[in-house]
C-alpha cells in the first residue's frame, strides 16, 4: 500500500523530533525517500511552523542550534515581537489546508502577528487539547477548523466552540442556526456556487447529461447542492452517482463502486461530461478512461472539484478551484478585526472558486 503524506510527514516529524538536527540528506536516506521528496515535505512542514529549514538542514522547532545554524538563523527574517498571537486549529498542513495556512501566515506577518498552528489530523479528540493548549501558549484568538463529522457539530460540540475563552473565528466550517456559537465569525469557499459554474459551463459546451462523482467529505454536501440547484435551473436530469452516506467519510469502497458506474454510463455513451471530486480521484479517473481507449476531452470532457493536483497531469484538467489563499487571509483579517473592537458586527464570508479552464473539458483553455 502506498504510503500517504500525512504518514511521511508523521515519520519526518518523529525523526526530527528524536535527533533535534539533521540533513535533509541525510533524512531523505533514514526514511528511504528521494531527496527532492524530503525537501519538499521539508519545506511544506516549515511552512506551517513544524520544523525549522536551514540551507539544507532540517531542525525541531525547539532545539538548540550549533553556531553555523545560528548564524544561518539571524539570517533568515524572523517574525515581528509584541504583536498579536493568533492560535490556529487544524485537521492537516496539508493539500487543500496547506495553502490555507500560507494565506493566514502571509496575513498575519503583514499585520505584525503571530500565527502558532495546531494540527489535529481529523482526530476530534485533539481539537480541545489544541484549543486549550493554544490559549495556554498565549494566543489572544483563534483559527479553527474543528474535526465534526460530516453532518455537523453536536450541540454538545458547538457548545464547546461557543465556551472557548478568547475571539474566535471559523474557518471552513459553520454551526447551525439554533445552536450555541451560531453567530462566530466565519469565513469559508463557496463550494455550492463553484460546482453551480461548473454545471454552467459543461452544458454551454453542449452537454444534457453531466454526472457527479463526490468523495464524502466537508465540502460534499456543498458540492451536491450546487450541482442539484444548477441542474434544477438548467432543466437538466440528475445524475449524481456519488456515495450518499454521510456519515461514513470518505467511503472508499463505496466510491470504487460508483467509479466503476460511471465507466458503464460513459460506455453505453449515455453520459458525456462529469464533475468529480476531488482531483486526486479525477487524475485516477482519467488514467482508467486512458487505459480503456476512452479520449479526453474527444470522447468525454471531466471537470474536477479542487486545484492542487489537477494541471500536473498529462491532459491538464479543468477544475474548480476554491480561493483557499483568501480565505486564511480574510479569517486573519476578521480575528484582528474583533480583537481591536469586540463588539463588531458578526461577519459571514464565502469566497467563490474559480473555474480553471483547461484541455479536459474540451473548451479553449481560458474560456
Amino acid at each position: 500500500m502506498r504510503e500517504s503524506v500525512e504518514d511521511r510527514h508523521r515519520r519526518i516529524l518523529r525523526l526530527v523530533r528524536e535527533r533535534e538536527s539533521l540533513r535533509v540528506t541525510e533524512l531523505a536516506s533514514a526514511l528511504g525517500i528521494s531527496v527532492e521528496t524530503a525537501r519538499r515535505d521539508v519545506t511544506a512542514l516549515a511552512e506551517v511552523g513544524r520544523v525549522r529549514r536551514l540551507h539544507g538542514s532540517v531542525t525541531w522547532p525547539t532545539a538548540p542550534l550549533n553556531a553555523r545554524d545560528a548564524r544561518l538563523a539571524r539570517q533568515v527574517p524572523t517574525p515581528p515581537r509584541g504583536g498579536p498571537v493568533l492560535g490556529m486549529v487544524v485537521p492537516t498542513a496539508n493539500y487543500f489546508y496547506r495553502s490555507v495556512i500560507r494565506g493566514a501566515r502571509d496575513a498575519a506577518t503583514a499585520a505584525g502577528a503571530r500565527l502558532l498552528v495546531g494540527i489535529t489530523e481529523y482526530q476530534s479528540d485533539r481539537d480541545a487539547t489544541q484549543i486549550t493548549n493554544m490559549v495556554g501558549a498565549g494566543a489572544d484568538g483563534l483559527l479553527l477548523t474543528p474535526c465534526w463529522g460530516i453532518e455537523g457539530p453536536s450541540e454538545r460540540d458547538a457548545a464547546r466552540i461557543a465556551e472557548v475563552r478568547v475571539p474566535t473565528v471559523l474557518l471552513e466550517r459553520r454551526i447551525p442556526l439554533g445552536l450555541p456559537g451560531a453567530d462566530l465569525d466565519r469565513v469559508a469557499s463557496d463550494h455550492a456556487g463553484g460546482t453551480a459554474l461548473a454545471v454552467h459551463h459543461l452544458a454551454g459546451l453542449g452537454h444534457r447529461r453531466i454526472a457527479l462523482l463526490s468523495r464524502n467529505t466537508h465540502t460534499w454536501p456543498h458540492i451536491r447542492r450546487g450541482y442539484h440547484a444548477a441542474l434544477g435551473a438548467l432543466g437538466l436530469p440528475d445524475d449524481d452517482i456519488s456515495p450518499a452516506d454521510a456519515a461514513r467519510p470518505g467511503h472508499f469502497d463505496e466510491f470504487e463502486r460508483r467509479a466503476d458506474s460511471l465507466l458503464e454510463l460513459i460506455r453505453s455513451e449515455e453520459v458525456r461530461a462529469a464533475i468529480v471530486h476531488t482531483d486526486i480521484d479525477a487524475t485516477n479517473l482519467l488514467q482508467r478512461l486512458l487505459a480503456q481507449a476512452v479520449r479526453v476531452p474527444e470522447d468525454f470532457a471531466l471537470v474536477c472539484y479542487n486545484d492542487e493536483l489537477a494541471g500536473l497531469t498529462d491532459t491538464p484538467l479543468t477544475a474548480v478551484s476554491p480561493a483557499n489563499h483568501a480565505v486564511g487571509e480574510t479569517a486573519v483579517k476578521l480575528l484582528l478585526r474583533r480583537l481591536e473592537d469586540p463588539e463588531v458586527q458578526r461577519s459571514t464570508i464565502e469566497w467563490l472558486p474559480e473555474l480553471v479552464v483547461r484541455q479536459s473539458c474540451g473548451a479553449p483553455t481560458g474560456t
